[in-house]
This record gives structure tokens, C-alpha cells and sequence, in this order.
């Protein structure tokens, strides 16, 4: 039996990180089509889980992935899979039916020059409300950014314990140039890694009801085999998982569904901020941007000009406390995004008339020029 944790230092592509963190988390499942750029994160899977006991399969296609991973959670492993572009729109239904039977798991979307088939081996970040909006009806999920190696590391074991506690898909929003760049990643000890398990029932068979929310609106979790009877659907259910379509049962459910991340979110939300104190101008960037954002802000400084950064980690549940109380003191936020204004007009939205938003697009193929940016910046200010 292999190594569950390789402690040490290593050199890592981002894809080859994130495996690494989801078998640090406890993944024993994946379920997967191959797909650029991608590919890296099967190839490790496929040979390193069973190494450690767990089951690697690849699937006639990416809705049969992401079907394979509703099954193999509720038989109680921590599933993932991991795709792109295309594969990502084809998950989008059993994405939807995850969030209806509040399945935890966890998919890695590896984003690129889209829409269609788009530039397949080049990077882009306009999946972001595809992320958040891509299955019908209403719901929420959560989603976070890496920026490195290091992060689709740590972020990756942060995406399992969010979907464990809170029983929700949830996604790793990275893109080709943090899959493909290969840094120093510092593993820790096994003992040193937070590793978070969902809810197990309390109350014995005959008196546990599987969608019964506690006080935080998530349920605990059962699993097959474990003497509970387990209906699940993607019908409108009561607390029993049994199918209930009457406008009352479906307004309980569903009002739950958006309620336990909604009114979570305080502790759900995590961004970075690198030189607000004093910032007039605030970038808004997340991903593979964070880093030309970051020597943007550096250069800027050295010029004199009050620069900030702030970076979303978790890109949703949006933020959207903190941008408002920096937008009650700065002058103008910029959105830098390898997109057209998905977070854009999320800013948009949350600032009203509290003060001025820009966007620097960039509709893919490459990371924006940071002489570029901080030349955008100076004819705003």
C-alpha cells in the first residue's frame, strides 16, 4: 500500500498537486473522461489510487462521470472527477442533481479558451458563472481558485472539507496555466492536514430521517449498507427522501438548499487582500490573475499610486460584505479577469453607485500583460 500523504517538498504541476490533496483529503474515488487540459489530473489518479486502496474509473463520457460520483458518495467515499470546457457543460445536469440530493463532492474544472471547443490548450477563466449558474433551478454550491501548485494543493483539501460539511458539489476553478506551471510544494505531515468528515446520523434507523436539517439547515448523512433506508431522488422530496410534489414541500426544500450556504456564507467566504490599507484603486481578480495583479500592485507602489489587491479565493459564495465595505472608501474598483466580466458584473452589482467599476478583459489564449494593466490603471486614475 502506497503513500496516503508524501510529506516533503516536491516539484509539482498544479494538476499533479491537486491529487495529491485530494488523496491527502481522503479521496478514494474518482470517475472520469479525458480531457485537455486536464489529462495530468486522471493519469496521477489512475495510478496512485490504487495504491491507496481506492478506485479509479474512466467513464464512457462526462455525464456518466458525474453520475458515477452521486453513486460512489452516498455509498460513502469522498468522490471527485475532473474536466474542462465541453466536459464541464456535459456535467452541468447531474451537477444539479448533486445539489438537490445534497451530495458532497468535488470537481476540478481545469478552465481554457472557451465557448465550444474553444482553444483547448490554452488558458482562459470564463467558466466562472457556469460554475455558479450552469444547472437549471435554483441552488447554491461553492467554488474556489487556486493560483499555484501549492494552492491546488491546500485548496483541493479545502473543496473536500467544504463539500463534507456542508453537503454540497463543490468546484476547484482552476485554469491551464495554474495546471501546467510546475513550483515547490511543501506537503506536510499527515497529522498537520485538517481533514473534515460530513455528519453522521445519531439517532438509530427507525428514527432517522435523511433530509431532517439541524440548526446549520445541512443533514446528517447515511450511507448504503449501514442498516438506514436511503431514498434518493432528484424529485422534490420530504425529510424522508421520499417524493413530495406539492408546492409547499418544494418551496421547504429548496429555500433549505439556498438558505445553508446563504446563510453560511460568513464562514464560507475566503479572499485575500494585498496592500487595501490605504488603496484608492482596487483590483478584483482570482485564479492565474492574482499573480499579474500581485506585481501590478508592487510596480504601482513604487510609482506612487495607491493600489490594492483583493483576490478571491472562494469565488462563490461572492463576497459580497466585504466588497461593499471597501466600496464604501475607495474610488474605483478594476475587475482583471482572463474573461469578458464574469466577476465584473458581479462587483457591478454588489457596488450600486458606491463607487466606480472597470473592467480589464481578456477573452483567452494568454494571461493579461502586467505593463499593460498598470497602464489601463494610470489612464483610470
Amino acid at each position: 500500500m502506497g503513500k496516503d500523504v508524501l510529506t516533503g517538498i516536491h516539484f509539482l504541476s498544479g494538476n499533479h498537486a491537486c491529487v495529491e490533496g485530494a488523496i491527502a483529503a481522503g479521496c478514494r474515488f474518482y470517475a472520469g473522461y479525458p480531457i485537455t487540459p486536464s489529462n495530468e489530473i486522471a493519469e496521477r489518479m489512475s495510478a496512485r489510487l490504487p495504491q491507496v486502496g481506492g478506485i479509479y474509473i474512466q467513464m464512457e463520457d462526462e455525464l456518466g462521470s458525474m453520475a458515477a460520483l452521486v453513486g460512489a458518495s452516498w455509498a460513502g467515499a469522498k468522490p471527485m472527477t475532473a474536466t474542462s470546457g465541453p466536459g464541464f457543460s456535459l456535467m452541468q445536469e447531474n451537477l444539479g442533481l448533486a445539489a438537490m440530493t445534497e451530495t458532497p463532492c468535488v470537481v476540478v474544472n481545469v478552465q481554457r479558451g472557451s465557448p465550444s471547443t474553444g482553444l483547448p490548450t490554452a488558458v482562459g477563466q470564463a467558466d466562472v458563472m457556469q460554475a455558479r449558474w450552469g444547472s437549471h433551478g435554483d441552488y447554491e454550491i461553492i467554488a474556489i481558485a487556486p493560483s499555484s501548485p501549492q494552492e491546488c494543493f491546500d485548496f483541493t483539501i479545502k473543496a473536500f472539507n467544504l463539500a463534507e460539511t456542508w453537503r454540497v458539489p463543490v468546484v476547484v476553478l482552476s485554469d491551464e496555466c495554474v495546471a501546467h506551471v510546475s513550483e515547490r510544494v511543501l506537503i506536510p505531515p499527515k497529522e498537520e492536514i485538517k481533514v473534515v468528515n460530513r455528519k453522521r446520523p445519531t439517532l438509530p434507523p427507525e428514527k432517522f430521517l435523511p433530509f431532517k436539517a439541524g440548526k446549520d439547515l445541512v443533514p446528517e448523512m447515511a450511507v448504503a449498507g449501514e442498516g438506514y433506508r436511503i431514498h434518493v431522488t432528484g424529485l422534490t422530496h420530504n425529510e424522508k427522501g421520499y417524493p413530495d410534489l406539492s408546492a409547499k414541500t418544494h418551496n421547504k426544500l429548496v429555500r433549505r438548499l439556498v438558505d445553508k450556504i446563504r446563510k453560511n456564507a460568513d464562514k464560507i467566504w475566503e479572499y485575500e487582500e494585498f496592500m487595501t490599507e490605504d488603496a484608492e484603486v482596487v483590483l478584483v481578480t482570482f485564479g492565474i490573475s492574482t499573480r499579474v495583479c500581485r506585481t501590478v500592485v508592487k510596480w504601482a507602489r513604487k510609482e506612487g499610486l495607491k493600489i490594492g489587491m483583493l483576490r478571491l479565493i472562494v469565488v462563490w459564495p461572492f463576497p459580497e460584505k466585504r466588497i461593499i465595505e471597501l466600496a464604501e472608501r475607495i474610488k474605483a474598483f478594476v475587475c482583471v479577469e482572463i474573461n469578458l466580466g464574469q466577476t465584473f458584473f458581479e462587483v457591478e452589482r454588489v457596488v450600486k453607485d458606491r463607487c466606480k467599476v472597470f473592467l480589464f478583459p481578456n477573452a483567452g489564449g494568454e494571461v493579461h500583460d502586467p505593463e499593460k494593466v498598470l497602464a489601463e490603471l494610470k489612464q483610470i486614475i
